[in-house]
């Protein structure tokens, strides 16, 4: 009797919020939980997760990391919170209901990677192990999209399980690769995730078939990073840590995958476009200079930014103002049916990041004087 008591006051609560709403209680929800939760264990990864400087650090001194935990949970818990008092259909903003399942079928492999992140944090763990445990929660995610008739690429089934599970692979790692400075991650993925959210909940443009889990999801997870980044302000106090950029990297493609899927193809490759070409260039140049990749370095843009003057404050305000930038280009991209359209908005995001990765590998001109 009383859990139905709670669970009608929750829903008289939910039932009348509109879009923009809505929104605003899944995001500020989340924010306040993920901040309570990095106060509560601060004292414990203080103590047991210390991150000392090596290769790859743009730090100096050791600085407790695996504020991902506070992080991914406060983005879940409120889709968990829904699954648990109303089921797989979630019916009271959006009318007949969206199922929550694709959510719970996201949730084991985000759990597998933020285990699989904690260990490495304590631990590192040897490059094929984890690399397959990668594979496999991927493959979860990935599995469902292309063997259930939902399609993106013009290709065989089994082809395109292929292709998405290298590029998922590729993704969880490159958002990995890239947390190597105070607030980046914030920089990147806020803004990725609040125009998922947007869309979702407004249904922009001719994009009315993006699942609303995914809407959920992203505003939870916009909120949590947002509840995070006091904490990992340059000078940062606390950062991710495997447990946070595996998991992070995981959801962030699966909506991506999804956005894709409802016909933005264009706008989910702008979206994340500077990780995916500062990662992807760097990978290929240390390719290309024989180095091993799997090894800590300082090769990406970012990283040269720092070394030629840029604080870790510009880098990230850099990075913030060119994903504003794209959001813009894929709100484009979105609002017009147009493949011209659409290339011509990937063609000016690749030369914005371009521009921005060029600036990044040179001195600051006022060094440079």
């Amino acid at each position: 009797m009383a859990f139905e008591m709670i669970v009608n006051v929750i829903a008289d609560l939910i039932g009348p919020l509109h879009g923009g709403e809505m929104l605003l209680t899944f995001l500020a929800t989340s924010a306040v939980f993920s901040a309570v939760l990095i106060v509560v264990l601060m004292p414990l990864l203080q103590r047991y997760a210390l991150a000392r400087p090596n290769a790859r650090s743009s730090h100096r001194v050791p600085t407790p990391q695996g504020g991902g935990m506070a992080v991914v949970a406060a983005a879940a818990l409120p889709a968990v919170i829904l699954l648990l008092l109303f089921g797989t259909d979630f019916k009271f903003y959006w009318g007949s209901g969206r199922s929550l399942l694709p959510i719970l079928g996201v949730f084991p492999s985000v759990i597998v990677l933020a285990i699989l992140g904690a260990i490495d944090d304590i631990r590192p763990l040897p490059v094929l192990p984890r690399f397959l445990l990668q594979g496999l929660a991927v493959a979860a995610v990935v599995a469902p999209l292309t063997f259930t008739g939902n399609t993106i690429l013009p290709v065989p089934a089994w082809i395109e399980f292929a292709i998405l599970l290298f590029a998922g692979l590729w993704f969880v790692n490159l958002v990995n690769f890239m947390d190597g400075l105070d607030w980046i991650t914030v920089a990147e993925m806020v803004p990725i995730t609040a125009f998922i959210a947007f869309i979702g909940f407004a249904g922009f443009g001719p994009i009315r078939a993006l699942p609303s889990p995914v809407a959920i999801m992203a505003a939870c997870l916009c909120g949590a990073l947002i509840g995070f980044a006091p904490f990992n302000k340059p000078v940062a106090r606390l950062f991710l840590g495997d447990v946070g950029s595996l998991p992070i990297g995981l959801l962030v493609g699966w909506m991506l995958l999804e956005l894709a899927n409802a016909g933005a193809l264009a706008a989910a490759i702008l979206l994340p476009l500077y990780y995916l070409m500062d990662a992807t260039i760097t990978l290929f140049r240390r390719l290309a200079r024989g180095e091993k990749v799997w090894e800590a370095h300082r090769s990406h843009f970012y990283q040269q930014a720092t070394n030629n003057g840029y604080s870790a404050l510009a880098v990230s305000a850099h990075v913030f103002a060119l994903n504003i930038l794209l959001a813009g280009l894929a709100a484009i991209s979105i609002a017009s049916p147009s493949l011209m359209v659409q290339f011509a908005c990937v063609l000016a995001g690749v030369i914005l990041v371009s521009a921005l990765l060029f600036r990044f590998s040179k001195p600051r001109l006022e060094i440079a004087r």
